[in-house]
Formats: C-alpha cells, sequence, structure tokens
C-alpha cells in the first residue's frame, strides 16, 4: 500500500502562506505519482484545487485557522483517510495528532513583536502553538536562516530538526507582461507619473509610517510629480497610515489600493521607477525578490532575513532610520549606475530561487520521515 501524505490546504487564499501551499502542491503533483496525496481545504476551494491538482484527493474541512474545532476535526480527518504523514504549512499542529508530521514555522513575528497583536491572549497562543509544533513534529521547515536562529532561540528543539527550504517566485514573474495589459494598467490607475512602490500586507511591522515620512522627505528632490503606491488591503484597519499622509502634507502624491492579482502585480512591478520593503521583520519576504525579477531597483531593511534572501541585489538600509530610508529611495531613482546594476543583478538574484527545487527538499524530507 502507497503512503498517504495530507497537506493542510485551508489557507490556501492566505497572501503569503496561500503561496506556499500552491506552489507546493503544483511541484508535488509533477514530481510524485507513486504517493498517495490528500489536501485538506475549504469547501470554496474545491474548484481551484481540482484544476491545479486534479490526481490527489480533496477532502473538505472549514474548521476555521486557529479555532478549538480544528484542534479536534483535523487530527479525526487524518485518522478516518488513513494518512502516514501531514505537512501543517502553519504553526499550528494538534496536539492529538497521531500520524507522523512536519510543520512550516515561516516566521517568529508574534514572539518577536507581541505588541502587534490585538491581545495577550494571542501572544500566548501563537508561543504555546509553536512550542508544541517543535515539540511534537518529526521535522520542522522553515524559509530562512534568520528564521531557523529564531526558532532555535524561542525552543529548545536539536539544530538538526530545523531544515531551511527557500521560497521562490512565481515563474511568471520573470516574463514580461504584453504591451496590452501594461498599457491597461497604466491607464486604469492612471500611472502618468513616475511612482515609488510598495507591495505586502500593511501591518505595523511592516513599517509603511516610516516609509511615508521617507517618501516626504525625497518627493520635492525627486522625479516631478513623483508618487507613492501602496498596494496592500485592509487600510481601513490601520487609520494611522493616512493620518501620517496627511500630517506631511502629502495627500495627493500617496495613494492606497488593495489586493491585486498576480498579472496586475507584475505590470505594477516594472512600471515602478523603484520598489520599497522597509520591513522590521519577515521569515522569508517575496515581494523583494518578485521586484527584482522584473529588474525594478529594490530598497529593502538590513534586518531579519531581508540581506539573506536579496543578498547583493538590492539597496540595504536601517528600516528603524528614516533617513537612510528617504536616502535609499533616492539613490534608487536617482542615480542611472545603480538603477543599471541592480536591474542586472536583480533577475541573476531571484533566478537562484526555484519553487521546483524547494519542494524536492520538502519531498525528501517527506521520504526521511516516512523511512523511520
Amino acid at each position: 500500500m502507497p503512503d498517504r501524505v495530507a497537506l493542510d490546504g485551508r489557507k490556501l487564499r492566505d497572501f503569503g502562506i496561500g503561496t506556499y501551499i500552491r506552489n507546493i502542491l503544483v511541484e508535488l503533483h509533477k514530481l510524485d505519482s507513486d504517493t498517495e496525496y490528500v489536501v485538506l481545504c475549504r469547501s470554496r476551494d474545491l474548484q481551484t484545487l481540482r484544476d491545479l491538482v486534479p490526481r490527489f484527493r480533496l477532502v473538505v474541512e472549514d474548521a476555521a485557522p486557529y479555532s478549538v474545532g480544528e484542534q479536534v476535526r483535523i487530527p479525526y480527518r487524518l485518522m478516518r483517510e488513513g494518512v502516514s504523514l501531514v505537512h501543517e504549512p502553519h504553526y499550528v499542529l494538534p496536539p492529538i495528532t497521531r500520524c507522523r508530521s512536519v510543520v512550516t514555522i515561516h516566521d517568529c513575528i508574534h514572539l518577536m513583536f507581541p505588541q502587534y497583536l490585538p491581545n495577550r491572549l494571542g501572544y500566548y497562543y501563537a508561543r504555546g502553538s509553536m512550542w508544541s509544533a517543535t515539540h511534537q513534529a518529526d521535522r520542522v521547515l522553515t524559509v530562512s536562516e534568520a528564521s531557523k536562529r529564531d526558532i532555535l532561540h524561542f525552543f529548545d528543539i536539536p539544530e538538526e530538526r530545523v531544515k531551511v527550504v527557500y521560497n521562490a517566485i512565481d515563474e511568471r514573474f520573470f516574463t514580461p507582461p504584453d504591451a496590452a495589459t501594461t498599457d491597461r494598467v497604466r491607464q486604469r490607475y492612471q500611472l502618468e507619473h513616475p511612482f515609488v512602490l510598495y507591495v505586502g500586507n500593511i501591518k505595523p511591522h511592516k513599517n509603511i509610517e516610516r516609509l511615508i515620512a521617507a517618501f516626504s522627505k525625497i518627493r520635492a528632490d525627486g522625479p516631478a510629480g513623483l508618487k507613492l503606491i501602496i498596494i496592500g488591503d485592509e487600510v481601513s484597519k490601520y487609520p494611522s497610515l493616512r493620518q501620517m499622509v496627511h500630517r506631511h502634507q502629502i495627500d495627493k502624491h500617496v495613494r492606497f489600493l488593495g489586493f491585486q492579482p498576480q498579472e496586475t502585480l507584475a505590470s505594477f512591478y516594472r512600471l515602478a521607477s523603484a520598489f520599497v520593503f522597509p520591513s522590521l521583520y519577515e521569515g522569508f519576504g517575496l515581494p523583494p525578490l518578485e521586484a527584482m525579477a522584473c529588474g525594478t531597483p529594490v530598497v529593502t531593511s538590513s534586518v531579519s532575513s531581508l540581506p539573506e534572501v536579496a543578498g547583493d541585489a538590492a539597496i540595504l538600509v536601517d528600516p528603524y532610520d528614516v533617513d537612510a530610508i528617504a536616502s535609499g529611495i533616492h539613490r534608487a531613482i536617482t542615480d542611472p549606475a545603480v538603477r543599471a546594476d541592480l536591474a542586472v543583478r536583480g533577475p541573476a538574484r531571484a533566478r537562484q530561487f526555484s519553487w521546483a527545487e524547494a519542494v524536492a527538499q520538502i519531498h525528501a524530507v517527506y521520504r526521511e520521515v516516512l523511512a523511520r
């Protein structure tokens, strides 16, 4: 009887983890036709997954993430399906899970910045769930050496149980959109002026307030009509961002756009004068790599995993220093030599990260755990 491996795909629509889940499934479908794969998924994602991985068995499980229900229902599903190994792509592994397990912990953001959680209960839940997962799982995966150091710092587990497997980006970012698509994006969003771009969620650790302050410093010295475009959802949850824009009197020069599909993002990256990602903490950080693949000059933080990911293909700045962020942006949009250099280095650096290679490593971990 072949091994049966399950992957929890309930967070398929999440911004970062959804990308992780989707690419693992797609590459496993190409790589392994001998193992029986089971995907736990929400009912609304059934058709999407049927198109992505037609050979895999899809099991509907609508238990909400971080709920009491998932602590019982996920182990029950795994037992009923006769699963040999489960891969939880986030840090929640129900303690009563009886099969072998692999868990991915992308970062320790909740432990590094507990002040950004809604309450202390959130902190204790995250810490308890991570402690349980790191001590229960047969192997722990993470997405950068920086995240591995954080996991080992917070949890007393053997270093050899934690394996780093880097993320990657969608191959489509390397191919320029056709001219009609780019023109459509330019016209729809009225991108007549040069602009600096940010893409990602806008939670406090993303450091958007300092980005806005830095932009206000360089706007007058940059190209005429320079704008800042922030692509990220749930702006209404963080009114301080609009207040910051108003305080610097740059309301006409900063635009907040919601979620954008991948095809549209590729055009935004290529139309931008520079991409800026001044995050205080990242487990990996996909958006800078996506911008690099598009040949766009990138300014990003000199902390956490971002130097590890960006290498020498981006301008690294102190994210706590508004003047440093402003200086980095100014170089990226006004220095022709820097722009030309990054346009070459960026795509070359992005090419070093591959989902096919990443999933081959994850698949090898599955085989290792199942062979025990």
